[in-house]
């Protein structure tokens, strides 16, 4: 339709130009002669020779510029847009002569001028004028509708273009607006509502690959504590076991244990960058849950505690168990002894600080120990991979607590420090 009326528009200033053409010719036509009003300027000219004047012609219908002469070439009268020269001039461009009579003598001329060349010049300013004016017109006309095809057509492409390249680069979240009046107006809300489809699939999977990882690496890492303590306890009864009988069989729970231990290793691995969306629920506890926790770890009594605080604290209470586990295995895996925890409120946190009396570590490790992976110096012969303590860390950090260790003249001190509800 749009199409349609810009035709129309071409055509009518076509019409319009060639109608305005026609008119310029028709009111210039070069051939038509007014025979009576010659002749009347012929009569008035003789009746009144020896005194034409201006006001002799004043009533005269002639429309073409002519001029008086006598027989000397002489001029006595010429219209104000007419210049004789002489009569030669006169006869080379075709002027009209007639000839003046006074008793049968002839004693001048009129010469109408024959202004065809000007009148011809004239008409083709004049059509040059109007064919520039319709080419102009035209112009305008094409340069506007470029412009609408621009708006229209062109942008909306570019639009739906790079709407295309941001959802093929998986950027969902630029949308798609344009006004539903151009010529994809049509496909732009579909276009859309697949863009925020795609947006909410794709967010959908996130969760759930989320949720499977977060499920993995809590279930890899809550399993190492228990293996760990079936390792513990199977040591302890190879030294207490006499038996050749039971000594093989309480081995073979060791090695299976290990075996469970390194395959759960691997599995937590292949999920541990995406440990820092692992959740935790924190809530306001009794800190008598603090005793639970260690007696869980207590397994060969090797632990001696003083008497928690009654006090309220902050924490999510799977999380405070895991980092208590990962804290006391790493003593007994490490130390070897027997293990203190003193506890006292200080500046709004319960600490906790759990000592052992190995050797502990150089000074130049202890700001590494919280780092990923990182293993110190005195682990050689011992299985591990580096992550009780980075995520011990990062779980007291989400539970608005801290963790630091220090070493002792006589051992090693982990500190944990609870925030008070």
């Amino acid at each position: 339709m749009r199409i349609k009326l810009l035709i129309v528009m071409i055509l009518a200033v076509f019409a319009a130009g060639i109608t305005f053409s026609i008119m310029i010719i028709s009111n210039k036509n070069i051939s038509e002669v007014d025979l009576v009003a010659i002749n009347d300027v012929v009569k008035t000219a003789e009746k009144n020779w020896g005194k034409v004047s201006e006001e002799t012609f004043h009533n005269s219908d002639i429309k073409q510029p002519f001029s008086i002469i006598d027989q000397l070439e002489n001029v006595i009268y010429q219209t104000p847009d007419n210049h004789f020269n002489n009569l030669f001039d006169s006869i080379k461009n075709r002027d009209t002569l007639i000839d003046l009579k006074q008793n049968n003598e002839i004693v001048g001329k009129i010469i109408i001028r024959n202004n065809e060349q000007e009148i011809v010049e004239q008409m083709k300013s004049e059509l040059v004028t109007s064919i520039s004016l319709i080419f102009g017109l035209l112009m305008i006309i094409s340069i506007l509708y470029i412009i609408y095809l621009y708006r229209t057509l062109l942008r909306p492409f570019q639009q739906l273009r790079n709407f295309a390249a941001n959802v093929a680069r998986g950027n969902l979240d630029i949308p798609l607006n344009m006004d539903k009046n151009n010529y994809f107006g049509a496909f732009t809300e579909s276009f859309d509502l697949l863009r925020e489809e795609l947006g909410c699939a794709r967010q959908r999977e996130y969760e759930s690959n989320r949720s499977k990882k977060e499920l993995v690496a809590t279930l890899s890492h809550d399993i190492k504590t228990p293996v760990a303590s079936i390792k513990a306890v199977s040591e302890l009864m190879l030294m207490q076991a006499k038996d050749e009988k039971v000594i093989k069989q309480v081995n073979t729970i060791y090695t299976k244990a290990e075996q469970i231990n390194l395959l759960v290793t691997d599995m937590f691995h292949a999920t541990l960058e995406e440990l820092q969306q692992l959740k935790l629920t924190v809530s306001e506890e009794s800190s008598e849950v603090l005793v639970d926790m260690i007696e869980n770890v207590n397994y060969d009594h090797q632990i001696v505690y003083d008497l928690i605080p009654q006090c309220i604290i902050l924490t999510d209470p799977v999380r405070m168990q895991q980092v208590i586990d990962n804290i006391i295995s790493n003593s007994y895996k490490y130390a070897g002894t027997k293990i203190t925890i003193k506890s006292q409120i200080n500046q709004g946190y319960l600490e906790l600080h759990i000592i052992d009396f190995g050797s502990g570590i150089s000074e130049e490790e202890l700001p590494l120990l919280f780092n990923k992976y990182y293993r110190g110096k005195n682990v050689d012969g011992k299985n591990g991979s580096g992550l009780g303590l980075y995520i011990s860390k990062y779980f007291m950090e989400n539970m608005y607590g801290q963790i630091n260790c220090y070493n002792l003249k006589d051992g090693f001190t982990v500190v944990l420090k609870i925030k008070l509800a």
